[in-house]
């Protein structure tokens, strides 16, 4: 029996659902669950969307957004949710420990787990998954579901823009190499349900706060740094600075990028010191694989997009990522050879 077999038979009759997502969330991991949460509620279940953290005031436009409960502001109740489920729908993650310390009530609840997702190398935790690695987005996935459960004529404006949000942002903007054909016509069809594309670009990259636009000038003038001999361009963020420029959730976004876009650089690398740990976001070209990076700090993701993090000083965390990348590289001399395209 397949996953949507499984998971017609199992909304087959009212459930209470609980949507969870990863840490941080982003358009992706936010629009596709609100995408779910509509269509959910419309098919007559008691749906509930929890957050491991907070999540940048540009995604708060997207329908649904309201109804979110931030499981940290509120730990009680989100518990109170995932151990009252009867379904537990884990959107754009595949290992537990991306929900933080809800990871343990998720696994203990009786509720059926369902994951649907797109990384590589998940971490096998659910009754049900509705997997594919080759999908431009969790959003795509969803969208993908609703038509193969037979529900196509379901699928309404805030279902449409919350998917499209997801699709947008994890295709660059419909630039990246998961762009496919078959992206292009998903994307076709939510227009045509009423999907305002240029309102939606609006509301997530032309909001930036002044305070946001100041951080991405002082970071570039002085947090970046370009390691030639490594193909390799990162930004260092000492704590410091995301004091002095009040920096919100979600001011770092598109950071990694513009190390990315530096001629000749096959690695762009986002390194950021937090409270207790340090961060780090990959974006890779050509041959480099970020995700193969990302395993030595605790992380993975897509082979060209990939984020992991590590105890210690920034410092110590900025030398191992460079001496990985030495070695990396060292074992490939297709990579080390290759030309960005």
């Amino acid at each position: 029996m397949g996953p949507v077999t499984e998971l017609r038979e199992l909304l087959g009759r009212p459930r209470r659902i609980a949507i969870t997502t990863h840490q941080k969330p982003d358009a992706d991991a936010l629009g596709s669950s609100l995408g779910l949460y509509h269509y959910l509620t419309a098919k007559g279940h008691k749906v509930s969307v929890v957050t491991p953290t907070d999540y940048p005031d540009f995604l708060r436009w997207i329908p649904g957004s309201d109804i979110v409960i931030v499981g940290p502001a509120d730990p009680e109740r989100a518990n109170w949710i995932f151990d009252g489920a009867d379904i537990i729908f884990c959107l754009d993650f595949n290992a537990l420990g991306r929900i933080n310390e809800f990871g343990k009530s998720v696994k203990d609840s009786e509720a059926k787990k369902v994951m649907i997702d797109h990384h590589l190398e998940p971490e096998p935790f659910e009754d049900i998954a509705y997997v594919d690695m080759t999908a431009s987005s969790t959003a795509e996935l969803i969208y993908r579901l609703i038509v193969e459960l037979g529900d196509e004529a379901m699928l309404t404006l805030p279902i449409a823009e919350a998917l499209y949000a997801g699709i947008m942002t994890d295709t660059g903007s419909f630039r990246f190499t998961n762009t496919s054909p078959k992206v292009h016509r998903v994307v076709a069809h939510l227009m045509e349900i009423g999907v305002n594309v240029n309102a939606v670009y609006e509301h997530i990259f032309n909001t930036a706060t002044l305070d946001r636009l100041r951080f991405t000038g002082y970071c570039l003038s002085n947090c970046l740094f370009v390691r030639d001999d490594l193909k390799t361009a990162y930004v260092k963020i000492e704590k410091e600075v995301f004091r002095q420029f009040n920096v919100r959730t979600g001011d770092t976004e598109g950071l990694v990028n513009y190390a990315l876009s530096i001629k000749g650089v096959q690695l762009g690398v986002l390194i950021t010191a937090q409270d207790d740990i340090v961060k780090l976001s990959f974006r890779s070209r050509n041959e480099v694989s970020s995700a193969e990076l990302a395993k030595h700090f605790g992380g993975g993701g897509h082979f060209y997009a990939a984020g992991g993090k590590s105890q210690g000083p920034i410092e110590e965390v900025e030398k191992k990522l460079l001496e990985q990348i030495a070695l990396y590289l060292a074992s490939s001399d297709t990579v080390a050879s290759s030309e960005p395209s």
